[in-house]
């Protein structure tokens, strides 16, 4: 199993942005503790972060052969139809991902352009975003379908 994790515009910065908001760990800290448990769950991740959202595109375009994404598309949440839209194309089921509670901060950030093509979002819970995204989508990914 092959998932694809995609990182927006300021993620990098993660550990010295706004610690208060999104908390102390670096994104070289969250994909470590992603790895750790996707070895535990058999799977092969993916890693990628771009403030550009043509790159992110592109990145989803060329990893259409995973199973699954997890994407936290930062702020191109909000504003990004091109990201939903290459979302949509590469037809795998993701998650949407935020380290705070969007729906808890500015008004501009309760709108996601993702929401309606993801299976579904988690949001608000720090660095345990990305681990309940990852075992939620590995839940997806190997559950069989009742006969």
């Amino acid at each position: 199993m092959r998932i694809f994790v995609v990182n927006g515009p300021n993620l990098n910065l993660l550990g010295h942005r706004e610690p208060e908001i999104y908390g102390l760990e670096s994104l070289a800290d969250i994909e470590l503790l992603m790895t750790n448990r996707a070895e535990e769950l058999g799977i092969d991740l993916k890693f990628f972060q771009s403030n550009s959202e043509g790159a992110l595109i592109d990145a989803i375009h060329g990893h259409r052969d995973c199973d699954g994404v997890i994407i936290n598309a930062g702020a191109y949440t909000h504003t990004s139809l091109a990201i939903a839209d290459a979302l949509v194309s590469v037809a795998l089921p993701a998650i949407e991902v935020h380290l705070s509670n969007v729906h808890a901060r500015e008004v501009a950030r309760h709108h996601s352009f993702l929401a309606p093509v993801v299976w579904g979002q988690v949001a608000g819970f720090g660095f345990r975003s990305y681990l309940a995204a990852l075992d939620l989508l590995h839940a997806r990914l190997t559950e069989v379908a009742p006969s």
